[in-house]
């Protein structure tokens, strides 16, 4: 055929490819495409290209990319042969341009491709020729596929949104900056793929990948993302109340490769999104509020109290978190039986081992709800986390020695108000629904049942961690069917606060005893309150009552549990995790063995940040942005920063505002210049030595 064929130019088509294959927003140089989907080439030549010509395209991923292990595909657009799923033809050939199409298999390794194109015996290879083929949802031969647009904008798309926090009753949303397209984090993940040790065929499979991934993002184990600290002291790290976003974090440990310093589960859950999004899986945060850490897997959560009613730490090994956020991925499971489709709990915060190492999930929603907890992967943990039954039992001394008395049983308690963002709109979605049959039904006791054939139950003892030596009332002993039915009693217990819970002030707090039968009751009434961290440890006891009622019929009576401003405000100071009030309540009604428990935990209430901006902002084109922030408490908060980020308007800044005294008003502005279109969020968290975290957002629209 004449002189030798040589090219002489190459383009990707970045702009055009990206733009169909949603990844026109990943801040890289490189091509990224997703798998399944075509995407074109446009190749330039030093003469035209004619049929005797020889045109091969190789791309390969891994350290010796080999064609029988399909890691290596090599492409002749003039055989329209299938190449391990892969697909390659001309388009358009004419004079010395030639424009060709790749359609990579739908089941294709996720990873970097390098390309390489053979004419004749030349080998051309093009600029950035690293290729990120991702997951891709919106292909329908991709085990991710998800057949909804607005969910896909959502779950794979938005990279902003809200871990749920605070408590059953009292439910804050915290803004999380995910950012999966920011600089840098696509090789972070990349980075993690290649120490995940999955060799290339396993990371077909988002399956494996998202259960690799639920380890890696901790540092437990494998030197990962992020270490966990749950002390209350941060001072040599960030403490996990500091952060708005994944990006910082991700960055230092692309840039560092060690584990990054502090996170707890919430911050855990973030980076898992935003690596997951990044990837391509469909994912989202999700926040169960009173979860349940069953240490022995038997569904029940031993709680100990004294005779105050005060919670006691360290007895028990397992304990009941005020919420704990794991995450949701979207996939089929062609490792299961048919019909478990669809989302899948992962875990990537350190609490429990699973095959020898942490991690947790995927396991899918539907085996949680229908109780098939001998699905993998950790069904049972996951399941208890929603549906263990919590036991109260008051430790006493008895000459000398403990006894412990069983006083009852809630089994409604665990699992509540399971939250998610809502798809589209910057409100909370109840997913509890997903996770459990109502409350009571026929279908929650049958999976009840179902999952307590899986789960060996164990008779009702106290599970105290020197339960061996300690005195057992007998009565308590007996071995209990799980779910016990608590005897409808006559008592009804409700704790309020009569005045808003702001730091610096006194707690005002009320207990409301109710009698719903006819006679005379003469009701011994506990009651304490307790300074605790979200994962229900007690940091301080603040003070209790105990008194006795007495009530005719059907009648109720308050009594006041007030705690001063100075009991509790050194704890708070001392405590760098943000502190929720927890009260308890212990009635036991005279000359019968009506006995009930409960307990409520409330957050504090702080004053707001307001931010302002405008609505709407020109791309490249400078605008102010001011945060405006009134301390109308009555204690000056100390070490005040303002921590503040904008994807695609202002990188992660940190402003110093020092002592913030009662009355005073603190301004910063800062100048932006917004590099992307569309709507973006400005976030802002404001700590302190008092209070560690107020939140504020606000959204601008980017126009051309």
């Amino acid at each position: 055929p004449g002189t030798d064929l040589k090219i002489t130019g190459f383009d990707f088509l970045k702009s055009q490819n990206s733009r169909l294959h949603h990844t026109d927003a990943y801040n890289i140089k490189n091509l990224v495409v997703r798998r399944g989907q075509a995407f074109e080439l446009q190749l330039s030549f030093s003469r035209e290209l004619k049929a005797a010509d020889k045109l091969m395209l190789n791309f390969g991923i891994g350290k010796r990319p080999m064609k029988n292990r399909g890691t290596l595909m090599s492409l002749n657009p003039r055989r329209e042969k299938d190449n391990n799923g892969w697909q390659i033809s001309i388009i358009k050939n004419s004079g010395k341009e030639c424009l060709l199409s790749v359609t990579s298999s739908p089941r294709a390794p996720l990873g970097k491709y390098t390309l390489k194109i053979k004419t004749g015996t030349n080998i051309y290879k093009p600029k950035n020729d690293a290729v990120y083929l991702l997951f891709n949802p919106w292909c329908k031969d991709d085990v991710v596929f998800l057949d909804n647009e607005a969910q896909r904008k959502e779950y794979v798309l938005n990279d902003t949104g809200y871990v749920y926090v605070g408590s059953a009753y009292n439910i804050h949303n915290r803004p999380w900056n995910f950012g999966q397209f920011e600089e840098f984090i696509l090789d972070a993940c990349m980075y993690l793929l290649d120490k995940s040790k999955l060799n290339m065929s396993n990371r077909r499979d988002p399956v494996l990948v998202s259960r690799a991934m639920s380890a890696l993002v901790n540092a437990n184990d494998d030197r990962g993302v992020l270490m966990g600290n749950w002390s209350g002291s941060y001072h040599n790290g960030t403490s996990p109340m500091d952060w708005i976003g994944s990006v910082t974090i991700l960055q230092q440990y692309y840039k560092t490769k060690k584990p990054v310093c502090y996170g707890q589960c919430w911050v855990f859950s973030g980076v898992l999104t935003t690596v997951m999004r990044c990837l391509g899986i469909p994912c989202r945060c999700v926040s169960n509020f009173n979860s349940a850490h069953d240490t022995e897997e038997n569904l029940r959560v031993d709680v100990y109290l004294n005779e105050f009613g005060e919670k006691l730490n360290g007895i028990s090994k397992d304990s009941v978190w005020n919420f704990h956020v794991w995450n949701d991925v979207w996939m089929k499971r062609e490792d299961l039986p048919a019909g478990f489709d669809g989302w899948q709990a992962i875990d990537s915060t350190p609490q429990e081992k699973s095959q020898g190492i942490y991690q947790c999930g995927p396991c899918p929603l539907k085996a949680i709800r229908e109780g098939d907890v001998y699905l993998p992967f950790d069904s049972k943990f996951l399941y208890a986390e929603v549906n263990a039954d919590e036991v109260y039992w008051v430790v006493k001394k008895v000459n000398g020695k403990d006894k412990y008395t069983k006083i009852s049983t809630e089994t409604r308690g665990i699992g509540m108000n399971i939250s998610t963002k809502a798809v589209g709109q910057d409100k909370r979605e109840d997913i509890t629904a997903q996770y459990k049959f109502p409350e009571g039904s026929k279908e929650e006791r049958r999976a009840m049942e179902r999952a307590s054939s899986f789960i060996r139950p164990s008779g009702i003892t106290p599970r105290s961690l020197f339960a061996s030596t300690a005195r057992v009332d007998k009565e308590a002993s007996n071995p209990v069917v799980l779910h016990e039915a608590v005897s409808k009693t006559e008592l009804q217990l409700e704790i309020t606060n009569k005045a808003a819970l702001y730091p610096g002030n006194p707690l005002e707090l009320a207990i409301t005893v109710k009698t719903c039968a006819p006679g005379s009751w003469t009701i011994n009434l506990t009651s304490s309150c307790q300074l605790q961290s979200y994962t229900g440890k007690v940091v301080a006891s603040l003070g209790h009552v105990k008194e006795t009622v007495k009530l005719e019929g059907k009648s109720e009576m308050q009594v006041p549990l007030k705690i001063a401003a100075d009991t509790y405000m050194k704890t708070l100071a001392s405590v760098e995790d943000e502190a929720l009030i927890h009260i308890t309540a212990i009635a036991e009604a005279q000359g019968t063995d009506s006995k009930l428990t409960k307990e409520k935990t409330m957050s504090f209430e702080y004053p707001p940040i307001t931010v302002q901006m405008p609505e709407t902002a020109k791309l490249n084109n400078e605008f102010a942005c001011a945060f405006i922030f009134k301390n109308n408490l009555n204690v000056s908060l100390d070490n005040c920063k303002l921590l503040v980020e904008g994807l695609g308007i202002f990188q992660m800044t940190e402003f110093d505002e020092g002592d913030v005294k009662p009355g005073k008003i603190i301004k910063s502005e800062i100048i932006c210049t917004p590099t992307r279109l569309g709507e973006k969020k400005m976030v802002a968290k404001l700590t302190s030595t008092q209070i560690k975290g107020i939140s504020a957002e606000k959204n601008i629209t980017i126009t051309e």
